[in-house]
């Protein structure tokens, strides 16, 4: 069994699943390393130990691995080149950013939802600056990355997989390897994201419906989730409608994002998807009247002429 107390290792992005999956690492004996843009989140974590870093780069001139957890592509490439992204020249380096000050040989995680084509180019040019890179997208919620359970679907060279392995491990109850390239992994989450989101989409149409002709929700919720038609979205959003707490654990936006990289890939292919449009354009809609940042259950709002549970009396 390999020994890895007190092994540096970084992460980059303390959000819902990233302190999590940071915390998880820390259980498992890592001296985990982190960076986020809210000071007073990595001065937090590191009081119950790991060390807060300034930057993305002093992360990064510790850790042999970096993980990266933050919200999209663009996000990715700052923490990776700094500011103007992957098109930053290595004679123009940004001193705070993390693929000029990581050593070579060294692997790049990269676990947000992203455009696979994207993936792809972006494993090419860490490749000519002799940093390893695994595309590594997760799911499964803040409660399982703080456990260690969340679900990664990845794909990269044997090369990476030997140095960040055990780590993946120590993250997840599962670790999906789909390819010896990048792209693979981020296919298949996005994917994900289009059941996901079609299945969000569709609990909040049944439930407006079963609100609209008068049944209690609580009575729909109940009956829904021991027959045929449940669903884990439906099971697990559909309380957030009933206690009126939209409090965001995935934001509306988040998936108008994730849906349109749907579209995208698969626009690419002039392959169509008629359900997934139409999820879309429910959290586009949903997001234009206001409820961008509230939890993705919130697109139930967009349903005319029901009146919505309304937050419960504190006693």
């Amino acid at each position: 069994m390999q020994n890895i107390k007190n092994t540096p290792i970084g992460l980059i992005g303390l959000g819902a699943m990233g302190k999590g999956m940071a915390e998880s690492l820390r259980n498992a004996g890592y001296l985990v390393y982190v960076y986020d843009v809210r000071p007073e989140v990595s001065t937090e974590f590191a009081a119950a130990g790991g060390v807060a870093c300034a930057s993305p780069a002093e992360v990064a001139k510790h850790c042999q691995t970096v993980i990266s957890v933050v919200v999209n592509a663009e996000q990715t490439e700052h923490v990776l080149f700094g500011v103007g992204g992957a098109s930053v020249a290595q004679d123009q380096a940004d001193s705070n950013a993390v693929a000029f000050a990581m050593k070579k040989g060294s692997v790049f995680v990269m676990c947000s939802t992203v455009n696979p084509a994207w993936s792809v180019s972006l494993e090419k040019k860490l490749s000519d600056m002799g940093i390893l890179y695994l595309d590594a997208p997760i799911s499964g919620g803040s409660a399982k990355a703080k456990t260690g359970q969340i679900t990664m679907m990845t794909s990269g060279s044997d090369e990476a997989y030997l140095v960040c392995e055990h780590a993946l491990n120590a993250m997840s109850a599962k670790v999906y390897k789909l390819g010896d390239k990048a792209g693979a992994g981020s296919k298949v989450k996005v994917i994900n994201q289009l059941l996901a989101g079609v299945h969000i989409a569709a609990a909040a149409e049944a439930m407006a419906l079963g609100i609209r002709e008068g049944v209690n929700p609580e009575s729909l919720y109940e009956v829904i989730t021991h027959s045929a038609g449940n669903s884990w979205m439906f099971e697990n959003r559909m309380p957030h409608v009933i206690n009126s707490d939209y409090t965001p654990l995935s934001a509306v936006d988040i998936f108008v994002k994730d849906l349109g990289l749907v579209l995208d890939m698969a626009r690419s292919t002039k392959f169509p998807l008629p359900l997934s449009s139409t999820a879309h354009q429910m959290f586009m809609q949903a997001s234009s009247a206001g409820f961008a940042k509230e939890d993705d259950s919130a697109v139930i709002k967009i349903f005319p002429g029901i009146e919505l549970p309304k937050p419960q009396q504190k006693k």
